[in-house]
């Protein structure tokens, strides 16, 4: 019966170990390429921008972004890549106004929506009013007796 017990309570510490989640972690932040479709300039400066942000050189790579985003003003990618840079700098107010562009010229773009930088941020339509709900809506029961809006008089 013991030997039974023991046995119970091992298989369900190994099923809780299983089941235990690690917390997920934060995923790294890396500067993206740009498309094809932009011009030479336009990507070697953001091949250059990345190796100074993989450095951690992040003025320089923000002086590259800053030129690749010249040279390509609607790649969503260029907005991440100098919003990354921006934000390392702790500039993060300028950063969260280039991740929205980002998101805004790069609807598709997974990388661009799910990332941290991104996300820290909220919603980009956060920036629109928010709608009031209805006037006679209560988050309360009603009693015996009473209307599912209150009593008015």
């Amino acid at each position: 019966m013991k030997s039974m017990i023991a046995m119970t309570l091992m298989i369900a510490g190994l099923w809780l170990t299983a089941c235990a989640k690690e917390p997920e972690k934060p995923k790294a932040r890396a500067p993206l390429p740009l498309s094809m479709s932009v011009s030479t300039a336009a990507v070697h400066a953001t091949e250059e921008g990345t190796k100074a942000y993989q450095g951690r050189q992040f003025d320089a790579a923000k002086v590259s972004f800053e030129q690749a985003l010249k040279a390509a003003p609607d790649s969503g990618e260029a907005h991440y890549n100098l919003g990354l840079a921006l934000f390392a700098l702790g500039d993060n107010d300028t950063a969260r106004d280039h991740f929205i562009e980002a998101a805004n010229l790069a609807p598709g773009n997974k990388v661009i929506w799910d990332s941290p930088a991104l996300r820290q941020y909220g919603n980009p339509d956060s920036r629109l009013p928010k709608k009031k709900g209805a006037p006679d809506y209560t988050n309360q029961k009603p009693g015996l007796g009473v209307p599912p809006g209150g009593m008015t008089r």
